[in-house]
């Protein structure tokens, strides 16, 4: 077997806070992979073996790696990683590449300890979010009043991305923290309310963000006015009632088969940041109107236009369907059943008698659960106050 790849996590102090078992595994390298500012920080001399070589990372690095390990296999490898590898590092993706048997992992403090330990934040009871490849309106759903938030940097804008969002959510009053260099000799920290956040800062920093502003939470059944949309949508009640038959799970994908304005979608992958959300419309207008919904609420949902069943071709499997739209279209419910998973939950709404009576005989053949829902809502009824009935809508859900 050949020598697992030793990865080093180095940290903005550089090659003296290193432990002796780090800097053993770099000085016998015979090839040294990091980022140019990783490698800086190693002594010219500490890789040690005649012909050893520095290789800088290329970008984008996610596709060249494979290469990259094809090239120098063979030969002792040591990369170098900053903080914790297996904390949103390489250590992590070199893991998913060849095993965990074939990567070693010496780490160093992750920038969240160096944060928590300078803020005196319990690390428990903190919220880290990356925004090194995500966009910053991931940020959304983690918005809530006296949260603590940690947020990784992709560079030197990003604070001030972080805080223009704020503002614009009404977190304008929240304190913002900037913490630049952890643990080097340029060690910086810089706090002000995120509304009047206005510095330049060094490329390398963590953001902490104590929140405070308005709720607007990850339950299901967000106000109907949090969607931009044509009518095309699940209202809130209905909405609530669904999600709870879907169940989300962390890690598990959701198909939304005639996604509208994308409310189910976009609830499914608030539940939490690993749950994964494909919505399939066929209609231009409102596939356009979902991608804003999503990028407004922070959701992560992968949008295919297109009419169903056709459009599910070649779809990843998922673990929960709902189909919204299209039910009544010859051959929807056999081809969203025929790639569900075992366990997995389907889930089907309808408002017409068409619909209703599918719905009827899928549960007849399926089993499952067939509820009617009807919602009524106070108006006013001239100088008094009346309810008003919305349309009743069927709904049918069933565990594969």
């Amino acid at each position: 077997m050949p020598d697992p790849i030793t990865v080093v996590g180095i940290g903005a102090d550089g090659w003296e806070a290193l432990a002796p078992a780090a800097r053993a595994a770099i000085e016998s390298a015979e090839v040294l992979l990091g980022s140019t500012r990783q490698l800086g920080l190693v002594p010219t001399g500490a890789a040690r073996p005649a012909g050893a070589s520095r290789v800088a990372w290329p970008s984008p690095l996610s596709e060249a790696l494979p290469g990259l390990l094809s090239e120098y296999a063979g030969r002792r490898i040591c990369v170098l990683a900053s903080g914790d590898p297996t904390f949103h590092g390489i250590g992590t993706t070199l893991v998913r590449l060849l095993g965990a048997d074939a990567v070693h992992v010496i780490p160093q403090p992750s920038s969240v300890s160096l944060a928590c330990a300078r803020l005196g934040w319990p690390q428990d009871q903190v919220q880290v979010v990356s925004l090194v490849t995500n966009p910053v309106e991931r940020l959304h759903p983690h918005l809530q009043p006296g949260r603590l938030l940690l947020i990784l940097s992709r560079g030197a804008q990003t604070p001030a991305e972080v805080a223009q969002l704020l503002v614009a959510r009404g977190y304008g009053a929240s304190e913002f923290t900037v913490l630049e260099q952890l643990g080097g000799p340029s060690e910086r920290i810089r706090s002000a309310p995120a509304a009047s956040w206005s510095e330049d800062v060094d490329a390398l920093n963590v953001i902490a963000v104590e929140c405070e502003g308005p709720v607007l939470s990850t339950a299901p059944g967000l106000p109907d006015d949090a969607y931009e949309n044509d009518g095309q949508l699940t209202k809130r009640e209905v909405r609530a009632v669904t999600l709870s038959r879907l169940a989300p799970v962390p890690g598990q994908l959701l198909w939304d088969v005639g996604g509208g304005a994308g409310s189910i979608a976009i609830e499914w992958s608030r539940h939490h940041p690993s749950c994964r959300a494909i919505a399939v419309e066929r209609d231009l207008d409102r596939a356009k109107r979902l991608e804003r919904n999503a990028a407004t609420l922070g959701a992560s949902v992968v949008i295919v236009e297109g009419a169903a069943p056709e459009a599910l071709d070649g779809l990843e499997a998922p673990d929960a369907i709902f189909i919204g739209g299209g039910a009544t279209a010859a051959g929807m419910f056999d081809a969203c059943w025929n790639v569900l998973k075992p366990g997995g939950r389907l889930v089907a709404n309808g408002v017409t008698l068409e619909t209703e009576s599918l719905l009827a005989d899928w549960y007849k053949s399926r089993g499952g659960d067939l509820v009617r829902l009807s919602v009524q809502r106070a108006s006013a009824v001239g100088t008094m106050t009346g309810w008003r009935p919305a349309m009743p809508v069927t709904i049918w859900s069933v565990v594969k």
